[in-house]
C-alpha cells in the first residue's frame, strides 16, 4: 500500500475564516488532522528503557498517549511500563501494570499543551522486577495535532 507524506499540518474545513455569526455559513469551521505514530515495545525478560515511541514535531500539541497491553507479562514480580521523555520518564503514563490486560491513557501536562520548539522524544521504559518474564506485548501510541497554536475560545 502506499503511503503520502506531509511536511506541513493538515487541515480541513469549508470556512476559513469568520466573517459573520451564522453557523455553517460564515464562521470559521476548519480544523486540524489529529496525527498518530505507534510502536510495539519490549515487555519481555529484564528491564528495557529508553525505548522510542514516537518523535512529536515542534509546536504540536499532544492530545493522548496509550498504552494497550495484549499479551500479559508473566514476570515473578511486578512488571510496569512507563512513558514519558528524557527529562521526565513518566511524564505521560507513571508505572502502569503490564501483568493484566489492559488499555492506559495518559495523564497529560505542559509538555503535552505545547511541545515546544524543539521536536519532542516519546519514550517508554519496562521494568520486570525479577526479569524472568517470557510473555508480553504492548503498543504505545501517541496522539498528536502538528504546529498546533492552542488559542482561547472566541464569546460570539
Amino acid at each position: 500500500m502506499a503511503t503520502t507524506t506531509f511536511s506541513e499540518p493538515i487541515k480541513a474545513g469549508t470556512i476559513s475564516n469568520t466573517t459573520g455569526t451564522t453557523v455553517g455559513t460564515n464562521i470559521a469551521n476548519v480544523g486540524q488532522v489529529v496525527m498518530s505514530q505507534s510502536v510495539k515495545i519490549d515487555i519481555i525478560g529484564a528491564s528495557h528503557l529508553n525505548q522510542v515511541c514516537a518523535v512529536v514535531p515542534a509546536n504540536s500539541q499532544i492530545i493522548d498517549v496509550i498504552l494497550n497491553v495484549t499479551t500479559v507479562n508473566n514476570d515473578g514480580g511486578a512488571a510496569t511500563a512507563s512513558v514519558g521523555t528524557a527529562a521526565d520518564a513518566d511524564a505521560f503514563i507513571a508505572t502502569a501494570n503490564v501483568k493484566a490486560l489492559a488499555t492506559t491513557h495518559g495523564t497529560l501536562d505542559t509538555e503535552a499543551t505545547n511541545v515546544g520548539t524543539t521536536d519532542l522524544q516519546v519514550l517508554a521504559d519496562f521494568t520486570g522486577a525479577n526479569g524472568d518474564g517470557t510473555t508480553g506485548a504492548a503498543t504505545v501510541t501517541v496522539l498528536y495535532i502538528q504546529n498546533n497554536s492552542v488559542q482561547d475560545a472566541v464569546d460570539l
